[in-house]
């Protein structure tokens, strides 16, 4: 499939500024970005293609090739580097990351940094793998937010050698094949003129270094299999299913190389009593008969304790009253939900001869048949209709 130009891409005209380059990369990032498009490979390429995009346009030298060549051009796709290569994701995340600032999806514990797992880095070891967790918090917890303390199996840094994989400092050398950079540079000759490419040393993948004996700890890797606890903080308001990422908390990488992130998956436990909707949280109250009639005021459960309410005399089984701000918090923005208690008549099951005989007395008075407004109530008024009616009460 030919490739789409690159200001098309990105939505803008061929004269446009950096600034504007920016803003419409970084619009289109976030709107495919993998946090907010989990598992959508659609989503993955286009996050991909805009990248690829937004690193010809923001560099001038490549942006002035692109211009006059093309796709055919080395910073078009033509040559080595991401248009050459295809775009990683830890690429992007390493020189685009300032491009997502503070935003969630960057990175929610900070930076939009290194992210996928895996990979080498330019004069370094390899990068640690990603771990995911899954985390489990009740309905205080999310509501409020709440540090945890957890225990994670990982790969941590090797103490016996510091992370380097070697036995001693001495055993540790530049390496020959690229003088310590990590890099190799080769100059080839296209119908554009010379070209150059730089790719990672084989000698040392890409590390700058050899080693001439291993740690005997760590077998030369620099990490070794252990267990580390952590305290998080959690903000209020995540949601079931919510992932967040904990930049560098990951597993550590190869002789020193860069760890992985920490991604955590939000595992909302049941409550005991209380349901959720988006923000708002449901009790199902049942009341008694005599209850209902008479009015009467009872306790409900929340989110934080309990709460006293009342209930009018004639209260009709379906009624929706609002305790305001008893919801959860939004994640984003500034608004809080509410919890909302529907009333249901309970009607006893075993009932002795006296309590059948007071019934029976009752059921034939006229305050204790059902009126025409009661098969309105019924027909018009939904589950949702009735909360309509407990917001504006």
């Amino acid at each position: 499939m030919a490739k789409r130009d690159y200001y098309e891409v990105l939505g803008v005209q061929k004269g446009a500024g950096a600034d504007e380059i920016k803003k419409s990369y970084r619009k289109i990032a976030l709107q495919f970005h993998p946090d907010r498009n989990p598992g959508n490979k659609e989503s993955e390429e286009k996050f991909k293609e805009a990248a690829e995009a937004y690193d010809v346009l923001s560099s001038p030298d490549k942006r002035a090739q692109y211009d006059r060549f093309g796709h055919a051009s080395a910073g078009g796709g033509g040559g080595q580097g991401f248009g050459g290569e295809g775009m990683r994701m830890e690429d992007i995340f390493q020189n685009f990351g300032d491009v997502f600032g503070d935003d969630m999806f960057g990175s929610f514990f900070g930076g939009g940094g290194q992210r996928q797992g895996g990979g080498q880095r330019q004069g370094g070891g390899t990068r640690g793998a990603n771990l995911r967790i899954k985390l489990k918090m009740d309905f205080a917890e999310i509501a409020n937010g709440a540090n945890k303390k957890i225990k994670v199996k990982k790969h941590i840094t090797c103490d016996g050698c510091g992370g380097n994989g070697a036995k001693d400092r001495n055993a540790v050398q530049k390496c020959s094949g690229c003088g310590g950079s990590g890099q190799v540079r080769r100059v080839t000759n296209t119908f554009l003129g010379q070209m150059q490419t730089v790719t990672t040393c084989p000698s040392c993948n890409g590390q700058g270094t050899t080693i001439t004996a291993k740690c005997g700890s760590c077998k030369g890797e620099g990490r070794v299999y252990g267990e580390e606890t952590m305290s998080l903080d959690i903000p209020g308001g995540v949601q079931d299913g919510m992932q967040l990422s904990m930049n560098g908390k990951g597993n550590a990488g190869e002789r020193n190389g860069p760890p992985g992130d920490l991604i955590l998956v939000i595992e909302e436990e049941p409550h005991e009593f209380l349901m959720r909707r988006d923000l708002d949280v449901i009790f199902p109250l049942h009341v008694s008969f005599p209850d209902a009639v008479l009015g009467t005021q009872v306790e409900v459960p929340t989110i934080d304790g309990k709460a006293k309410i009342k209930i009018p005399a004639g209260t009709q089984s379906g009624k929706i009253f609002r305790l305001k701000g008893k919801g959860f918090p939004s994640f984003q923005a500034y608004e809080k939900g509410d919890q909302l208690v529907e009333v249901n008549i309970w009607s006893p099951t075993n009932l002795t001869n006296d309590e059948k005989d007071m019934l029976e007395k009752l059921k034939n008075s006229p305050n204790f048949k059902p009126g025409p407004e009661a098969k309105a109530e019924h027909d018009d008024k939904s589950f949702f209709d009735k909360i309509k009616d407990a917001f504006t009460s």
